[in-house]
C-alpha cells in the first residue's frame, strides 16, 4: 500500500513524539530531527520535499533498489535513504523505518545518554 496520504506534517509530529527528540532548522530551511543535542536521525526538505533518514547497514541497499528510494546526498555513506512525497511507503512502515533510524542513532551514544530514549 502506498503511502501517499502521510503528510509532511504527520511525519513531524511522529518524529517528535519519540524520546528525546527535537526539530531545528538547517543550511537554509531544512527541518532536522535530532536527538542528543545534534544527532540527526531524520531530515525534512533536503532534496525538495523530501524525508531523509538513516536505516540497517545491511538493508540499505535493499532500501535503495525499491522505486521512489534513493541514497540520500551527503549522507549516503552513514546509510541514509531519501524519498520524495508522496512516500513511496505505507504509514506502518515508514514509522517503523523512522523509529529504527531513532534507535540507531541513540545506539551510538555514550551508555549514559542512551537511558531514557530507547524504546
Amino acid at each position: 500500500m502506498k503511502g501517499s496520504s502521510i503528510s509532511p506534517e504527520d511525519i513531524a509530529r511522529f518524529c517528535l513524539a519519540l524520546p528525546g527528540a527535537r526539530e531545528d532548522y538547517k543550511w537554509g530551511g531544512v527541518r532536522v530531527f535530532s536527538i542528543a543535542g545534534n544527532k540527526m536521525f531524520a531530515v525534512q526538505g533536503l532534496r525538495g520535499d523530501s524525508l531523509a533518514f538513516k536505516v540497517d547497514k545491511e538493508l540499505f541497499l535493499g532500501h535503495v533498489d525499491r522505486p521512489g528510494i534513493g541514497p540520500a546526498p551527503y549522507l549516503a555513506r552513514a546509510h541514509w535513504i531519501i524519498m520524495d512525497t508522496p512516500y513511496p511507503l505505507g504509514r506502518e512502515e515508514l514509522h517503523a523505518l523512522i523509529q529504527r533510524s531513532h534507535q540507531l542513532v541513540v545506539g551510538k551514544l555514550p551508555k549514559r545518554v542512551q537511558v531514557g530514549l530507547l524504546l
